[in-house]
């Protein structure tokens, strides 16, 4: 049999509760027992520990059996944990902070104390990610004071969801940083929005402001659970929306546009000097031969050194062509097509300035055929690059950069200005009057919440705040696991205790984490329990499968048997 390790075998420190009277009655408090000696590794060693509760001595109290146990020794460990807050503190800081896998955290921690992979992944998700949770919800009298200031402001944002599962969902304080609700939902209609808002409409504090997308089932659940806060909507996704119908045409002349360009010149633009066929940079052990440079004084340049130069200057427009023409649109401010156009002109005004200094057969080639390839593309190009530039006095409108101070009102009589100079400006043309009517219904449909960020301080115009947490929990995810699947699977089953805020500092982290009470760490433990239970069955090993499938039909047949 083997030898049992032992950590540490000097006397135990004993703690005493620190009550001397009874917080009822405010009798004399006396040592109800002495627990066992409990060993923990800290950070700073091993300790063993052990503790005297104490009981109110006075007969007649209601809090006679009440045990009071000893402050000190809660904040050294959590029950039935022998790894100190410091060390869990720890491994959550290396991982959420540092992004380190759990193979790295404990190849650092091992040096300092007896610890397996396995435990250290144990401590992070099963003590470390409750206890942030617990550490969240003691935030009480700070959101009490900032709505006493005037009125809390919510954000609203949900992550796409995976595969048909539910869809993650955020609900932050913008004023606090504090995330009031974070979890999943199965459906996103009214009655579901409802149920997970109104707890936070039963704390009876104030709502001054929500801000979210235009969700269909979100608009009237917002207005049913708060219905005195104004509800703003993103600009942003305003933009998106109202620049759709515009974005799908210019990608449609972007397409149209490159193939033309390519059968215009498309042999020119693909030339390139290679090595050999196939072959054009190379390194290594046999790297391919580097050119001369040529004198920096073109005195000094020989004549036969001329057409090589005049060559290279040619084969750089080539690729500037070719670079063009892999343009990708980013809506609402990147529209591919346009800017391609653009650009595309550009080079048609430089080759014409070379060929008026010196007329090159290859220039003219290159040049008669991107003028055709453009010519071809005009007509759809003036009421697309039309159309863009109603969306950009439409943000510009909406922007307060380097602008002053402006109500609602105000904004949106400006925005009305623009809208009705491109009214009139898209009478005559069909195209132009249906990207028009485009924007002026999705404005009409976003106007009751795109104008309150301009009359409430602190609220945002856009939801990009809340959409970059995601962001950021998505990339931390996938610098420690390495996998885009993976990722994918925590934010299922962690992701609304992996969005919680920690503190700045790590010695801040073990402060909150030891004072966590531990009822409260307990009942978040079964609230992960009861959430990971979902995912019981989601394995691809065939010998897990298959074991839980029989327990399954063991569990169906004792429940059979009882029936009976």
């Amino acid at each position: 049999m083997r030898t049992r390790r032992k950590l540490y075998t000097g006397k135990a420190t004993v703690y005493t509760c620190e009550l001397e009277r009874c917080p009822v009655c405010d009798g004399i408090m006396e040592v109800a027992y002495t627990s066992g000696s409990k060993t923990v590794q800290t950070m700073n060693g091993v300790v063993r520990i052990a503790q005297r509760p104490k009981r109110c001595d006075n007969p007649g109290c209601a809090t006679r059996q009440v045990t009071r146990y000893s402050a000190q020794w809660w904040q050294i460990a959590p029950v039935s944990c022998t790894y100190g807050y410091d060390v869990i503190a720890q491994i959550g800081w290396q991982r959420q902070v540092d992004h380190q896998v759990f193979g790295e955290i404990h190849s650092e921690l091992r040096k300092r104390m007896q610890i397996s992979e396995t435990q250290v992944r144990v401590l992070y998700h099963q003590r470390y990610l409750p206890l942030l949770a617990c550490h969240e919800r003691q935030q009480w009298d700070r959101l009490q004071a900032v709505a006493l200031l005037g009125g809390l402001i919510l954000s609203l944002d949900g992550l796409a969801p995976e595969g048909g599962e539910p869809q993650l969902w955020l609900v932050r304080e913008l004023q606090s940083g504090l995330i009031l609700r974070s979890g999943w939902m199965s459906q996103q209609d009214q009655s579901a929005f409802v149920h997970f808002l109104q707890p936070i409409a039963d704390m009876g504090l104030t709502i001054l402001a929500v801000m979210s997308d235009k969700q269909r089932g979100l608009v009237p659940a917002v207005a049913e659970v708060f219905p005195q806060a104004k509800h703003a909507f993103c600009q942003i996704h305003y933009l998106n929306n109202a620049v759709a119908p515009l974005a799908e045409a210019d990608e449609a002349m972007k397409v149209g546009l490159r193939q033309t360009v390519r059968a215009a010149v498309g042999p020119l633009i693909r030339q390139e000097k290679e090595e050999a066929q196939g072959v054009l940079t190379v390194t290594g052990v046999l790297p391919s031969p580097i050119e001369e440079p040529l004198p920096s004084r073109p005195s000094q340049i020989a004549p036969e050194c001329i057409a090589k130069e005049r060559e290279g200057i040619v084969r750089d427009l080539c690729r500037r062509v070719r670079y063009l023409l892999t343009l990708k649109g980013r809506p609402p401010f990147r529209l591919a097509g346009i800017e391609m156009f653009e650009r595309l002109n550009e080079v048609l005004d430089c080759l014409t300035r070379l060929i008026d200094r010196h007329s090159d057969p290859q220039l003219v080639c290159f040049h008669q055929g991107l003028s055709t390839a453009l010519q071809t593309a005009r007509a759809q190009f003036i009421p697309l690059h039309q159309a863009a530039s109603w969306l950009e006095q439409i943000a510009n409108c909406l922007d307060p950069e380097n602008k002053p101070a402006r109500s609602g009102a105000q904004v949106q009589h400006e925005l009305n200005w623009v809208l009705a100079q491109a009214d009139t400006a898209s009478q005559d043309h069909p195209q132009l009057r249906s990207f028009f009517e485009t924007i002026q219904r999705t404005t009409d449909h976003y106007a009751p919440g795109l104008f309150h960020c301009y009359d409430i301080p602190g609220l945002p115009r856009t939801n990009n705040g809340r959409e970059s947490d995601f962001r950021d929990l998505n990339r931390r995810l996938l610098r420690t696991t390495g996998q885009k699947g993976l990722t994918r699977r925590i934010l299922q089953r962690e992701g609304a205790w992996e969005l919680l805020p920690h503190p700045l500092a790590l010695q801040d982290t073990i402060q909150v984490l030891s004072h966590i009470l531990p009822q409260d760490f307990r009942l978040e433990r079964l609230r992960i329990i009861q959430h990971r239970n979902r995912f019981r069955l989601h394995s691809r090993s065939a010998k897990q499968s298959q074991a839980q499938l029989v327990r399954l039909e063991q569990n169906w047949a004792n429940l059979s048997n009882c029936s009976t």
